[in-house]
């Protein structure tokens, strides 16, 4: 249960163009890829991947297969799409694709980091640090030590695959195993290839570490807060940085000089693609809104208004409607809602665990032996989701007050239509 209350699809569907932030995900935006034919894929926590006709502002497809947070997208050479995620799958979708991909690769443990190299080989890092290569999608991949923690980067170079992480080492994996190129003192958040042949690393630290093709490193300070993604114009004179705090700055390369700085909503920015003129720049983050940016002028595309909210039915727990913003990422209210992390709770006071139709369920609440009312919501969220339900998606979240609880649902069972809680 995290953030907000979703619009329905079909709003955003028959939307103004730019008029405002695409909306369309149920949480986070974790991962945005610019495809060959100009539209933009959009992948989060909610575990959905949105294709965009981004010039439009309108959705044209949302593509739900993977059974946990897609983490990382990455453009194919023959206009598809590849995703990873948290579910340990990495999916190869074609051009116009179907409701499920058109092959999978096992990698085994949670996916941190995608790259598509010469030949149509694929690279995807490991949470634990390790790597996985397939030189073209009908060979094998064996796992490859290298990193002491996460595995946040990839990219393919002239000179051969590229990895930073959480150790702050970027390393290049050459045939007799990975070879550090150098080690920052923090962790490294994300890592691009540049057109030029250089490299450009994000730090936890706010330092933008720029390494050109002969190995020079250059250092600029963008600011005390940790940068978490990267981007380059097609033509490599522009480079997108964006950081936790939710600004954006642009940088000239290759001399890695602040242009100007993008002020988004105040919330994290986790993902950056340039549109294929180069002319804009697309934003993801927190909030899940999807924003455009005017490159050359700094200028938004839309307002960066927060995104509307659902009007709630009247006379609800004020209350409890604020607590219940800590639920919104993943949670609808209505059963009509876009697709989502977690089920829709309408109907949610008598409903038994694991019942919504068509919901992938953890194995734990699949069981069905739960019927959710005020005693068991409370029980949830006073002992945690990781000790009533263990093994469940659901991020451990507990509210020590009770007056907080107790406004909780009422809310609920005013809001999902039950009305009993007194």
């Amino acid at each position: 249960m995290l953030h907000r209350l979703p619009l329905l699809l079909a709003l955003l569907l028959a939307g103004p163009a730019l008029a405002q932030p695409l909306l369309g995900h149920g949480g986070p935006i974790r991962a945005l890829a610019s495809l060959a034919d100009g539209r933009l894929a959009s992948a989060g926590f909610d575990q959905a991947i949105i294709l965009w006709q981004a010039d439009a502002g309108r959705a044209e497809r949302v593509l739900r297969w993977h059974g946990e947070a897609v983490t990382a997208l990455a453009a194919l050479a023959d206009g598809g799409l590849a995703s990873a995620g948290e579910d340990g799958r990495i999916a190869l979708w074609p051009a116009a694709p179907g409701p499920a991909p058109a092959r999978v690769l096992a990698a085994g443990q949670p996916v941190t980091a995608l790259a598509v190299g010469p030949g149509g080989a694929l690279g995807a890092g490991l949470r634990d640090g390790s790597l996985l290569v397939w030189p073209n999608p009908a060979t094998a991949a064996q796992p490859q030590p290298g990193h002491t923690g996460p595995l946040h980067g990839l990219a393919f170079t002239p000179a051969g695959l590229v990895s930073a992480g959480y150790d702050g080492q970027l390393l290049l994996w050459e045939a007799a195993g990975p070879r550090p190129l150098l080690r920052h003192d923090v962790p490294l958040n994300a890592l691009l290839a540049l057109p030029d042949g250089g490299l450009a690393a994000a730090a936890a630290d706010g330092v933008l570490l720029l390494r050109d093709a002969d190995g020079q490193l250059t250092r600029r300070e963008a600011g005390a807060r940790p940068l978490i993604a990267l981007a380059a114009s097609p033509d490599g004179r522009v480079l997108a940085a964006a950081t936790l705090g939710g600004s954006v700055g642009l940088w000239s390369l290759p001399a890695g000089r602040l242009l100007r700085l993008l002020d988004g909503p105040g919330l994290p920015v986790w993902s950056l693609a340039f549109a294929a003129d180069g002319q804009r720049l697309w934003t993801g983050g927190q909030d899940g809104g999807l924003r455009g940016w005017a490159v050359a002028s700094g200028t938004p595309l839309g307002p960066l208004a927060a995104p509307a909210e659902a009007t709630l039915p009247a006379g609800v727990e004020a209350e409890g409607a604020r607590v219940f913003r800590a639920c919104q990422a993943c949670h609808a209210l209505a059963a009509s809602g876009p697709p989502m992390a977690g089920p829709h709770l309408s109907g949610l006071f008598g409903r038994r665990m694991g019942s919504v139709a068509g919901y992938a369920y953890s194995p734990r609440l699949a069981q069905g032996d739960i019927t959710w009312d005020a005693a068991s919501l409370a029980d949830l969220f006073t002992r945690g989701p990781d000790v009533v339900t263990p093994g469940t998606r659901m991020p451990v979240q507990r509210l020590s007050e009770p007056a907080e609880l107790a406004a909780l649902l009422r809310f609920l069972d005013q809001a999902t239509g039950a009305g009993r809680v007194q």
